[in-house]
């Protein structure tokens, strides 16, 4: 396993929607609106790449998965104040 964040920057709610319901099937967890983080293995990141390549279509956007090194995720810092 691999910890991934996954960010996405995408312009149509439908499509967005339907992008983060993807996150969602594959155990990620939103960590911000168009955010998500969690482990994958090689071939889940594989495969979930190609599902959401596949749901973006001919859409503008930009999706981006980042695998996360264990220490560099040791080092996350994190500034959240609820209101």
């Amino acid at each position: 396993m691999g910890y991934v964040i996954l960010i996405y920057d995408i312009p149509d709610d439908r499509v967005r929607y339907r992008v983060a319901e993807r996150c969602k099937d594959y155990g990620l967890e939103r960590i911000q609106y168009s955010a998500f983080a969690g482990d994958l293995d090689r071939n889940r990141r594989e495969e979930l790449m190609l599902r959401l390549k596949k749901t973006l279509g001919k859409k503008p956007g930009n999706i981006r998965l980042q695998p996360v090194c264990t220490r560099d995720l040791s080092l996350a810092k994190e500034v959240s104040v609820d209101g």
